[in-house]
């Protein structure tokens, strides 16, 4: 139901459910493809590895995406992210959800122990008012009933951005750019993070983790550039 009249995020239709945030129509221009469940490279079916990370095998071992890095996804992270537009959360942490489900039937995902969302540094956080990939995992840890752990990853150097790195520029500015301290000794971990390009930041957190004991690292993204 839609006493209160919310309308869709993009097209600003009035929404027959409301909590839903994207009408149907919007919901079907997203680019939902099948994926490797590994690297998350786009592929014809869905399989648990492709060609591609067992040449550039991720540090990672399952990847759930929503959409690839195409509009109108892009245009919906990129107002979350940098236009300071928090209310969008709740949509596209519903996004994420249902690539979750998919994972759950087309790749055989099980879920984890518990979730880690990609902190930011607190300079960086303090500027910016929020974490995006924190206010995901919330709604996440919330509807599939596991816990969020903000404390036992941290980011405790403050890289500069890595979007106009190259790949080799990116793992030298994450060098030792996290650090995990558990509080309790997780086997099997979510990392969230809002678009997946490279994959150094996440290879650089999976390192720190792997240290540490986990057996399973999933990656839940909203897209993969």
């Amino acid at each position: 139901m839609n006493n209160w009249d919310f309308r869709c995020i993009e097209c600003h239709q009035r929404l027959r459910i409301a909590r839903h945030g994207i009408c149907s129509r919007c919901f079907n221009r997203l680019e939902i493809t099948p994926y490797c469940g590994c690297c998350g490279a786009l592929l014809v079916d869905n399989h648990h590895h492709c060609g591609e990370c067992l040449k550039n095998e991720p540090k990672w071992h399952r990847m759930v995406l929503a959409s690839r890095y195409s509009m109108p996804m892009t245009k919906w992270i990129h107002q979350f992210k940098f236009q300071g537009q928090y209310w969008l959360d709740r949509p596209l942490a519903r996004l994420l959800l249902l690539a979750i489900k998919n994972a759950q039937r087309e790749h055989g995902l099980i879920l984890p122990e518990v979730i880690l969302p990609v902190p930011l540094y607190w300079l960086r956080y303090w500027k910016r008012g929020f974490n995006q990939a924190e206010l995901l995992a919330i709604y996440l840890a919330k509807w599939l009933n596991i816990p969020i752990d903000t404390q036992s990853l941290k980011r405790v150097h403050n890289t500069c951005s890595q979007r106009e790195l190259t790949a080799v520029q990116r793992r030298h500015n994450l060098k030792d750019a996290f650090r995990y301290q558990p509080i309790f000794p997780y086997q099997r971990i979510a990392i969230i993070d809002d678009v997946v390009t490279t994959g150094s930041t996440l290879n650089a957190i999976c390192s720190e983790l792997l240290k540490q004991g986990a057996k399973e690292i999933q990656v839940w993204t909203l897209a993969r550039a």
